[in-house]
């Protein structure tokens, strides 16, 4: 490929439109981000043609908006195994290539790592060669952590650029040919370089004349949004044209030779480039395989997913009771909480990337005598830890946490695995841990829900539940579990959740080798069900943990605890996840890949069974 910065503007625009087809046509094979990405091409390429992605820290604040930037950067040729195992990640992978300087997982982290990175710069002595550019989303300005980073480099004054990817129109919408006219002035250096002078003319001003003229100067800004982030003490260039490479260049350009934090606002538009995309439409955010003529998606699976099933037990509590109410942060159809929103808009809010706001501000509403439901997934619970600590469960509230995508996620990755929900909710006092194991179960364990009085958490995977149809689904019980199987061997299989789909398709693997186990579904993680599995104690000598969860802090250690309260002589494995982050790719890859799929299990039981 030609040298970027040797290229034509016409040059340029056709490398655009090759980036665009290249992403449409992998995540149409593959699944993954798509209307972002495609929206911010332009934007992309003009940070490689200003910066240097070799010297000048390049942070992206999530791979929504990063794949151009991969394809720049020497992945090319390999971009067709985005998101498969052992393919190329979306996020930052330390072995991956020295240009990823920061892909964050999640939204919001991209101006506290630039603020870092401006610090680490100045400690150096390097700020006349190196130079911080953060990428971040609109969405993002709803996270506190961009306040905070905001506030900080405002007043400590590091050179930093950031470009804001506006692809919602949630900050301004351009104000005519008046607000065209000023952002393109603004973006220049002359208009630069009038302020600088200016703001050294006040100095000597009398107070009258300098109030007079501050004055005029907050009148400019206000015709532009500009007027939040310089009054952080930020400067402010924009809003552009985020698809205009030309205005774009200039942009940059002009904010490389400023030597301060400036913010660059950008407006494009989402999908940009595949028409059935372009607009702010949410199910072209993250999508699966699909057929780029047609739109339509490449059905992998025709089982209703966990999701859906939660979605539709929660609807039918809330046509029952008025008092049921729900909260998402930024993820309405991932979390099923949708139609909830649109049938009851009064009483189900999509609050943004808020989750820390999102759970405190359910908390003064079970005070109120609501029931709320967070509907959240499991790594992005991780986010409002203290609030779920200290507005929730020393108050004892009565707040459910609804904890959407628990265990492998697939080709998200290691920023999405839902691994370690159990790990640190269960160390938390007052906090209840329960889990279905099928749809049945679902609608059992949201009934249980709305009666249960403080903290709870109920977590159910991506994708639909294994089959455990065999089995019938009794009402829930507060810390009872339930025994689905007695075995003739000394062996228990002990499922939590989704895990006990997996531990019923053991068991019947293990009885065509004439091995019939017993089988428990624990229904409550915390509190354990004592009585029943102190009975099960006296019939099992050896159990085996089947629960999608780490293994530190997860199912096993709970249940070692227990054993050891008891001093009982079982013995217990588990097959949880070790301690290491989970790698991207097809989940059944990656449970073979970490040894834990039902055959994989199976064997490694029978295996045990002949060499005791």
């Amino acid at each position: 490929m030609k040298e970027l910065r040797k290229q034509s503007i016409e040059e340029l625009t056709r490398l655009c439109e090759e980036i665009r087809q290249k992403i449409i046509q992998t995540v149409s094979h593959n699944g993954g981000h798509l209307s972002s990405n495609v929206g911010a091409v332009e934007l992309i390429v003009a940070m490689h043609y200003v910066f240097d992605a070799q010297s000048d820290p390049f942070i992206f604040d999530v791979s929504h908006q990063a794949y151009t930037h991969k394809l720049l950067t020497d992945r090319w040729g390999r971009f067709d195994t985005l998101r498969t195992l052992d393919g190329i990640s979306g996020y930052t992978r330390p072995d991956e290539s020295p240009y990823d300087y920061f892909i964050a997982g999640h939204s919001s982290t991209s101006i506290s790592l630039a603020v870092g990175a401006a610090k680490a710069i100045a400690l150096k002595g390097e700020q006349t060669k190196r130079l911080p550019v953060a990428l971040i989303g609109d969405g993002s300005l709803s996270a506190g952590m961009v306040y905070e980073a905001l506030n900080e480099l405002g007043d400590r004054r590091y050179p930093v650029v950031i470009i804001l990817n506006d692809n919602k129109m949630s900050i301004a919408k351009p104000i005519g040919a008046i607000s065209k006219f000023l952002s393109q002035a603004m973006a220049g250096d002359f208009y630069q370089k009038i302020k600088k002078t200016t703001e050294q003319i006040l100095q000597y001003l009398p107070e009258s004349a300098t109030y007079m003229a501050k004055k005029f100067e907050e009148s400019f800004k206000l015709i532009t949004p500009g007027i939040l982030f310089e009054e952080l003490g930020i400067d402010y260039i924009g809003p552009i044209d985020g698809h205009d490479l030309e205005s774009l260049i200039r942009a940059m350009q002009s904010a490389r030779s400023l030597k301060k934090p400036v913010i660059i606002h950008a407006q494009t538009l989402k999908g940009k480039g595949y028409e059935m995309a372009e607009g702010y439409y949410e199910k072209w955010h993250g999508v699966g395989p699909f057929d780029v003529a047609s739109g339509e998606a490449i059905k992998q699976g025709v089982s209703k997913n966990a999701t859906t099933m939660y979605s539709e037990a929660l609807m039918a509590l809330a046509k029952e009771h008025d008092n049921v109410v729900g909260v998402t942060a930024a993820m309405p159809s991932g979390t099923g909480l949708s139609p909830l929103i649109q049938a009851y808009p009064n009483r189900f809010w999509d609050v943004a990337i808020a989750e820390q706001h999102a759970v405190t501000s359910m908390c003064s509403m079970a005070k109120e005598g609501f029931k709320p439901f967070v509907s959240i997934y499991s790594t992005f619970l991780q986010r409002a830890y203290d609030q779920v600590i200290h507005d929730a469960c020393i108050l004892n509230l009565n707040v459910v946490f609804a904890i959407d995508r628990a265990g492998i996620v697939g080709e998200d990755g290691e920023t999405h695995q839902g691994a370690f929900d159990i790990s640190y909710l269960s160390a938390i006092p007052n906090m209840t841990l329960m889990a279905p194991r099928d749809e049945a179960s679902m609608h059992e364990a949201l009934r249980y829900a709305y009666m249960h009085e403080g903290p709870l958490a109920i977590r159910y995977p991506r994708g639909s539940f294994g089959d455990c149809s065999a089995f019938a689904s009794l009402p829930f019980e507060y810390a009872k579990a339930q025994t689905l199987q007695e075995g003739k061997d000394s062996i228990l299989l002990v499922g939590y959740g989704s895990g006990v789909g997996k531990a019923v398709e053991v068991a019947h693997l293990l009885e065509e080798q004439g091995i019939q186990v017993g089988l428990v579904d624990l229904r409550f993680a915390k509190p354990l069900d004592e009585t029943t599995l102190l009975s099960l104690s006296k019939n099992y000598e050896t159990w085996y943990v089947i629960s999608d969860s780490a293994k530190i802090g997860g199912i096993g250690t709970l249940l070692l605890s227990f054993k050891e309260k008891y001093d009982l002589s079982a013995k217990i494995h588990t097959f949880e996840y070790e301690d290491a982050f989970i790698t991207h790719g097809e989940t059944h890859l990656v449970e073979e890949r970490l040894g834990i799929s039902a055959p994989q299990i199976a064997q490694r039981i029978l295996l045990l069974y002949n060499n005791k």
